[in-house]
């Protein structure tokens, strides 16, 4: 028991810090996903909704703080019941998601059947996720497998739990022992999978200041108290920035460097993923319904049955893997004759995108600085362009109010919210390829953007 407590704490200790730091480096984009988890066709937690960044923010900076307590071994009760708690809520999302995601797929089973009669819900209505956002977009998993990731951390908590009477704060030479073995594994995953090397120079200062204050503490009782405050100020420190600028490190398809032409391309030799969807029938003489998927739909020549009416038709849901390019849904098109100009735009020498996923939420503090990047930026011959995902009303409403004189085209409002985490962002391009990114509030001067287009010649 000794050693298994002793694995237990390192491992989870270890990975709650780096998981803490994916959040922390995009909360942004971990509130999206908490959106979805909130939705009234989800979860229907309502009551959360609107504080989807705040708790974004707790859930992160709680991740990293239990790491370290984990790790310290300080305060180890009131830490393994935190430990406990948020692992049941994290092995909970993640089982709610992986099991949802399987009766979607699976509508036409008997075992979907049973459980549909004994827990009254309809497959085609479940929401379908195709990842929980555990690791952000720094690592893909599906549901499935964060499940079981959450499973086999679930069973090291509880063995934690069990001996957190055994677990007294670290002696110093047990502290070095400990933090050198968590550097090597924190860092083997932070390095080796993430490709990220922040997480082991963060983890490293972190230590440093742990150890710096346990020497020079003389109560033993504050001394974890005090430890915990560093840490809190330290991860609080990082997850504001990181939110109140841009990630410190992007992982997503749209980074500074990547080209969104080969980000859309299909390697040779390589298959697209399958999907299909699911039909609701009806009989239009019995008025009976049932659910089947288009593959059946097919193989099984329904459509040849004049008594069946399809009256719903669900989501797409996965069939078959196969190669997914990291960029998929980028089509810009002109907000009234729908035209596309996403070639043309990407062939384009230097073009300026103001990215605004959703207009009505966008910092109009940050206006009068885009208007006015805008009119020089165009006077010296760049490509500016306004990309949202609203109507040509409000889209008209918008330019007219703050006096816009670049165009706007529509995309995704998904695919929006992937390329940059600001509304509004700037992102510069040159021929397709991402040679810049701002958060809005850090728009350049055009003196700044002119050395940022010299810097990427």
């Amino acid at each position: 028991m000794k050693w298994l407590l002793f694995i237990s704490r390192i491992l989870v200790g270890s990975l709650f810090i780096v998981s803490g730091l994916i959040k922390a480096n995009d909360t942004t984009g971990f509130s999206y996903k908490l959106e979805e988890y909130f939705a009234e066709d989800v979860l229907n937690w309502v009551i959360f909704q609107g504080w989807e960044v705040g708790l974004a923010m707790i859930v992160a900076i709680a991740e990293i703080l239990l790491g370290f307590a984990t790790l310290a071994g300080e305060k180890f009760k009131l830490n393994s019941w935190a430990l406990l708690i948020l692992m049941i809520f994290f092995t909970f999302l993640t089982g709610y998601t992986a099991i949802g995601n399987w009766f979607f797929e699976n509508p036409d089973t008997s075992l979907t059947g049973t459980f549909e009669g004994i827990l009254g819900f309809s497959a085609e209505n479940i929401h379908y996720f195709k990842d929980c956002g555990c690791f952000g977009d720094a690592l893909m998993l599906t549901p499935f497998q964060s499940f079981l990731k959450d499973l086999v951390l679930l069973v090291f908590t509880v063995i934690m739990f069990i001996g957190r009477n055994r677990v007294v704060p670290n002696s110093h030479s047990r502290d070095l022992f400990i933090y050198a073995i968590s550097i090597v594994i924190l860092g083997s995953f932070s390095i080796f999978v993430l490709e990220w090397f922040f997480p082991v120079v963060f983890t490293l200062i972190t230590f440093v200041i742990m150890l710096t204050i346990k020497r020079l503490s003389t109560s033993d009782e504050n001394r974890g108290w005090v430890m915990a405050i560093a840490v809190l100020l330290v991860s609080g420190g990082f997850t504001y920035y990181a939110y109140a600028h841009l990630p410190v490190e992007d992982f997503r398809p749209y980074a500074i460097g990547k080209n969104i032409e080969e980000g859309m391309t299909i390697p040779e030799g390589k298959k697209p993923p399958q999907y299909a969807v699911n039909y609701t029938m009806k009989d239009t003489i019995t008025g009976k319904t049932k659910v089947v998927s288009s593959d059946k739909y097919l193989e099984d020549e329904i459509w040849k049955d004049k008594q069946l009416k399809i009256v719903e038709t669900s989501d797409q849901f996965l069939v078959e893997e196969g190669y997914i390019p990291p960029i998929h849904d980028f089509v810009l098109e002109d907000p009234e004759s729908g035209e596309d100009y996403t070639t043309m735009i990407l062939n384009q020498d230097y073009v300026l995108f103001w990215v605004q996923y959703d207009m009505s939420k966008t910092e109009t503090g940050a206006m009068n600085d885009v208007k006015k990047l805008s009119e020089i930026a165009m006077q010296s011959n760049f490509n500016v362009y306004g990309l949202t995902a609203a109507l040509p009303g409000e889209i008209d409403e918008f330019r007219h109010k703050y006096q816009l004189m670049f165009p706007y085209l529509t995309c995704d409002a998904t695919t929006l919210k992937t390329i940059i985490r600001s509304n509004p962002g700037l992102v510069l391009l040159k021929n397709g390829t991402v040679k810049g990114k701002w958060h809005h509030n850090d728009i350049p001067t055009f003196e700044e953007l002119k050395n940022q287009v010299q810097a990427s010649s």
